[in-house]
């Protein structure tokens, strides 16, 4: 299989969107009507940095104690080498599907397939996970003092039927309200942590260099501590890829995808590492935070700051931003099951390739909306946050790994020519590429290392084990499924199908 005109990422100059869009075998079905900004809005909104922060402070200060802003920054690092990996990856291959198109272009439609699997299971729990957390922020805002697992599992599906029905208003109201989340957490994490900053520190820098004792929460190991939370920290730099799920939603996407994921990326990233700082520095006692007493560090930081009354706004801006990002997660996860379904690679395909009326794949929302009400039932552990952000970030940084080493492998054997694209670091992007897999194989290895720290306290070893168990068996699902249904030979399109018979 070699990538040939379209996929090799290179239409004349001058032809529109849609042309190209036709060259890849394909016909405009649904609306471009997205700026840069709104790319970039849907890219910040997904990432998300107050979500980001509040999946990961509360374990990051049990294991690292005040040091866990450090695991964020080295997450940060690697993450933006694989970032720059996507975005010429999408500067060349702007189509709706992302990973599983590149990688069906560039190593063969197996391996496609596979990696669109493996990327929608992960994204599903990435969405479960943040409804399970909005749920907790729901409740809280109404007053609810229930306790008992299914009470945030119920309220979390509650969260998830709210933000569908915002995506099924369309693509111009979702357009606006995710605006107003990136004002919410404008409001929720830069001017917060810059208050935090200016008039409420209680510790000194010295205090980030410090693990208070946390160490005994990990065998009495500050490395072992360390590298759990940086597992944990890989959480807050997921969903820059969603940028790529709308390209074929975005005007001029060759230069609009990669530019609106890089620039949300590193904005988010710069934002969380100065929420994470204003929380630690602005806390009166941080070893509270360690040992469990201070349940929620952010919070705590900010009533503590400006007293009990800042409470109820906080909770309610930090909830418009966990919705803009379910929100934003439905809308990525709905595209790429309709790239997938309209290629007649999964089971109904005929209906949730379907655009309605309002130019959006409205069955796709539907389904994924329901599969991530049911892992929900996750919530039940006794360690759900832990248990949630571990199947995310497993699938996400496995989908990770094979792109990065699938565009690494075909730069070196020349089946990609990455000067061709919009967006291209030149000399430093094969470095950048071979940084980008180091960072990843040992990300991978990080994050589903069996921890008895990330299972429920009375876990069994297959709690322990349940990364590698559970996406072991994804993947024997897959292999079976292409070996008996065989996805890669009944493409969809004629150009597919003559690419496959070369």
């Amino acid at each position: 299989m070699t990538t040939s005109s379209p996929a090799s990422g290179q239409a004349s100059i001058g032809d529109g969107d849609e042309h190209e869009l036709a060259d890849y075998g394909y016909k405009q079905e649904l609306k471009r009507s997205l700026s840069l900004w709104s790319v970039f809005a849907l890219g910040f909104a997904t990432i998300s940095p107050v979500v980001g922060i509040y999946a990961v402070v509360q374990l990051g200060f049990v294991f690292t104690g005040p040091q866990w802003i450090w695991a964020v920054l080295v997450a940060f690092i690697g993450q933006f080498f694989v970032a720059t990996v996507y975005a010429q990856l999408s500067s060349q291959f702007p189509m709706t599907g992302g990973v599983y198109q590149w990688v069906r272009r560039l190593a063969g439609p197996k391996l496609g397939w596979m990696t669109g699997w493996v990327y929608l299971v992960a994204a599903i729990a990435s969405l479960s996970t943040v409804a399970y957390l909005g749920g907790g922020w729901m409740k809280a805002l109404v007053g609810d003092a229930s306790d008992g697992a299914w009470s945030l599992v119920l309220y979390g599906a509650v969260f998830l039927v709210v933000a569908l029905g915002i995506n099924l208003l369309g693509v111009n109201p979702v357009k606006h309200f995710l605006s107003a989340g990136i004002i919410a957490e404008g409001v929720a994490s830069i001017a917060v942590s810059l208050l935090l900053l200016v008039f409420f520190l209680h510790n000194d820098l010295g205090t980030l260099f410090q693990t208070l004792g946390a160490q005994e929460n990990s065998g009495g190991s500050a490395f072992a501590g360390f590298l759990t939370c940086l597992a944990v920290a890989g959480w807050a730099f997921l969903g820059f890829d969603a940028t790529t799920q709308v390209a074929e939603e975005a005007h001029d996407p060759r230069r609009t995808v990669p530019r609106a994921m890089l620039r949300s990326f590193l904005f988010v990233g710069v934002t969380v590492l100065l929420s994470g700082t204003a929380v630690t520095l602005s806390l009166r006692d941080p070893a509270r935070a360690v040992t469990g007493e201070v349940a929620d560090p952010v919070l705590a930081s900010v009533t503590e700051a400006f007293g009990t009354w800042s409470e109820k706004p906080f909770i309610a801006v930090v909830l418009i931003a966990f919705f803009a990002c379910a929100v934003s997660i439905q809308t990525y996860i709905g595209r790429m099951v309709f790239s997938f379904a309209r290629d007649r690679q999964i089971p109904f395909s005929g209906p949730l390739s379907r655009i309605g009326k309002k130019e959006i794949p409205h069955v796709s929302l539907i389904v994924t909306a329901i599969l991530a009400a049911a892992g929900l039932l996750l919530g039940l552990n006794g360690n759900a946050a832990a248990t949630l952000i571990s199947f995310g970030s497993g699938g996400f940084y496995i989908v990770f790994l094979i792109v990065a080493a699938v565009a690494l492998w075909a730069r070196l054997t020349r089946r990609w020519d990455p000067s061709r694209g919009s967006f291209a670091p030149g000399r430093f992007g094969l470095v950048i590429n071979v940084l980008a897999v180091l960072w990843l194989l040992f990300e991978v290895v990080n994050v589903a290392w069996p921890r008895t720290e990330l299972a429920p306290a009375d876990g069994t070893w297959v709690q322990v084990w349940a990364v590698i168990l559970v996406f072991s068996a994804l993947i024997v699902v897959g292999l079976v499924y292409l070996a008996v249904r065989k996805p890669h030979l009944t493409n969809a399109t004629s150009a597919q199908q003559k690419e496959i018979e070369r």
